[in-house]
């Protein structure tokens, strides 16, 4: 066997380590390629970005203290509310200030401050105690308690709430009126975030103010400083409407609280709380000064704080005055006459139907022989409305054929079985047709329409049927107008009135009368106005637009306009609702017209009179006892493109238990008046 020889295979290392070194150095050198060029690009091509993140991350924002409020003007521009520098005393904790540092300089400022202590809380007077008495505070508490935050079964802070808790009344009645005072001054001090200003007392009196002024540095945090506050050119017109703000030391109310800090706002903001202020906060509210805390824990500013915006109202200020004093007047004089007793306010509301504008709304009140502005009433207290609504109710009546134009109807009391008989105001009309219905204010016309609708005819000593859906096509023809539904305006409380649920068919006829359900004035208001613009419901409001703050009491840059807005057409044909508009003229300018006497013979103009029972407590005791007669005006004019609507509401202004047959005539000497005032400033045609 041939023996194989097998050449044995070898290996230069140096070649191999060689290479594999050389494969490591173009590893690594690549590996530092790709980071050198990470490094450049990061620190040359996207430094500022990167700056921008950094400084996003550590830069802390504070906000200084609320900046004034943007004024309110009326339509004409006049200042309506305004803003007028205040005094104020604040104060800015330092942050190596400790607790009792800050005890001691409440004891050394309190003397200085005339501050009521009236609003200190017991929960603010335990924490006081439980900072100025921190030893006493411990013995509060047992050593198997403290042992729980050792072994975290407890946390430091639910202890001192133990502590606080267990503070005793007897010893909170041991403060004398100087701690009371300085534990008021030490709530005050600590009041929402640490690094925020706080202010103390707005207002300060010029001892107050210099006292803070010259000691300031050595007063640890405390400094003066000048704030605003609202003002009202005007007095108290339009006042209440106007709307609150809240004060420098209340900050944000508590049921307010978490609707405000949902929208960025922190504790000790000022803030609109009431109508106006409240609804327009967004455009009013100020913007505050912005500061960058810096690594020293000083404050540098880095954006200045500008007034809120403007906002112009299409109120006429002057106007809204002087209604406002006609109303007074007459309230006066009608007091002096007999059936008056419980008679003591009358409301005006003046819109221009083109547009939704309120031009004046003015309600006033006699209370305890002063009077009272009432405007919120407008919004919030519905009345029994009367004849009024026979507009609404008659094209009910054209719109199911249950009459046509020009129908006649014998106006005589009728009998439904098991009521009383029902007759118009007079005690017949004879034949009468739909016009001379409105211009008379014929109940019996209504009852009679109304019964068809029911889907029945009427006879003497009928029977009326309950049929739901005669009381919806009612309802709904109503609301289209506004009754019974929101009429839109823009502040932040409105009535609906009230709508009954009783299923009696009885029921069916008062509703057709308007003594059945209650809308307010301003639903009135939009009702008749959307009459007299030929059908089109439109939202009332009282903004008219938004101009940009300035830095002087010039106006600034238009920011938006309030665009009229359609909240519905009525649902009727044209000719239907021309032919309320002809009743309404008629009610207005014909011979035996009910609403004659409520304007000048040579206005042109058209409405509608009402007057409707009422019931009110007169002793108080929650128990309806009396019926009063409220008396009510609604109308336009001119007739043709009509350009204002007048809406008056005199609620209780007689009533039939007295020994005179005398009802007050306050709703037309009003009216006239009103309207005469009007022309005076805008013309009748």
């Amino acid at each position: 066997m041939k023996k194989l020889n097998k050449k044995r295979k070898t290996f230069n290392y140096d070649i191999i380590t060689n290479r594999r070194l050389l494969v490591l150095i173009f590893v690594v050198g690549f590996v530092f390629l790709i980071i050198g060029f990470r490094l450049y690009k990061v620190m040359i091509i996207d430094n500022n970005k990167y700056d921008d993140i950094l400084g996003d991350l550590t830069y802390t924002k504070v906000l200084g203290s609320s900046a004034p409020r943007g004024r309110i003007l009326d339509r004409n521009y006049n200042v309506i509310v305004d803003n007028k520098a205040i005094n104020s005393i604040v104060y800015k904790k330092d942050k190596n200030t400790s607790t009792e540092e800050m005890i001691k300089l409440a004891y050394k400022v309190s003397p200085y401050l005339d501050l009521s202590y009236s609003n200190l809380t017991k929960r603010a007077k335990r924490e006081f105690y439980f900072y100025k008495y921190p030893k006493k505070c411990d013995k509060l508490v047992t050593e198997k308690e403290k042992n729980k935050v050792l072994e975290r079964k407890m946390t430091s802070r639910e202890l001192e709430e133990l502590k606080i808790n267990r503070i005793s009344d007897e010893e909170l009645d041991k403060f004398t009126e100087e701690d009371l005072k300085t534990a008021y001054l030490f709530y005050l001090m600590n009041k929402g975030y640490a690094y925020e200003e706080k202010v103390i007392k707005s207002e300060a009196n010029d001892k107050e103010f210099a006292y803070i002024s010259e000691n300031n540095a050595n007063l640890g945090g405390f400094n003066t400083k000048v704030d605003w506050e609202r003002v009202y050119p005007y007095g108290d017109t339009l006042r209440s409407i106007l709307g609150t703000v809240s004060t420098s030391t209340q900050g944000i109310p508590a049921e307010l609280k978490d609707e405000y800090l949902s929208k960025g706002y922190v504790l000790n903001d000022r803030v609109g709380l009431s109508y106006l202020e409240k609804q327009y906060e967004e455009y009013l509210r100020g913007e505050k000064a912005e500061y960058e805390m810096v690594n020293s824990h000083e404050l540098k500013l880095v954006k200045e704080g500008k007034r809120g915006n403007d906002i112009v109202l299409s109120i006429d200020i002057n106007l809204q005055r002087d209604i406002e004093n006609i109303i007074m007047n007459q309230i006066w004089l009608t007091k002096s006459e007999v059936n008056t007793e419980y008679y003591d306010h009358s409301s005006v509301i003046i819109q221009d139907p083109r547009t939704g504008e309120i031009l004046a709304m003015a309600s006033k009140r006699l209370v305890n022989g002063k009077m009272k502005d009432n405007v919120v009433s407008l919004l919030t207290s519905p009345v029994t409305p009367g004849s009024v609504v026979k507009g609404a109710s008659m094209l009910v009546g054209y719109n199911t054929g249950a009459i046509k134009i020009g129908e006649r109807m014998l106006d005589q009391c009728i009998k439904i079985a098991g009521a009383k008989e029902k007759c118009s105001s007079v005690l017949t009309l004879g034949v009468i047709d739909d016009i001379t219905a409105l211009a008379k204010s014929s109940n019996v016309y209504q009852f009679k329409a109304a019964i068809r609708v029911n889907g029945q005819e009427y006879f003497y000593g009928m029977r009326m049927n309950f049929n739901q859906k005669a009381f919806d096509t009612y309802r709904n023809m109503y609301r289209s107008f506004g009754l019974g539904a929101s009429t839109g305006i823009d502040l932040p409380v409105e009535s609906l009135g009230y709508t009954s649920k009783d299923k009696n068919a009885g029921n069916l006829l008062d509703f057709v009368m308007g003594q059945y359900e209650t809308y307010t004035p301003v639903q009135l208001s939009q009702y008749i106005s959307t009459i007299a613009n030929g059908g089109s419901r439109l939202q009332v409001h009282l903004l008219k637009e938004v101009r940009e703050s300035s830095e002087t009491s010039e106006l600034g840059e238009v920011i938006s306009t309030y665009d009229k807005k359609v909240m519905n057409r009525i649902n009727t044909s044209s000719q239907y609702l021309m032919r309320v508009q002809e009743g309404f003229k008629a009610v207005m300018q014909s011979y035996g017209g009910y609403g004659r006497g409520y304007m000048e013979p040579w206005i042109d103009s058209a409405g509608k009179t009402g007057t409707s029972q009422s019931f009110i407590d007169t002793d108080g005791n929650g128990v309806i006892d009396t019926e009063t007669i409220s008396s009510l005006y609604i109308g336009y004019f001119p007739t043709y493109a009509p350009k204002v609507s007048i809406t008056v509401v005199s609620p209780n202004s007689s009533h039939l238990n007295g020994s005179y047959n005398f009802a007050s005539l306050v709703t037309m000497r009003i009216t006239k008046e009103v309207t005469n005032k009007y022309i005076q400033y805008y013309g009748a045609w």
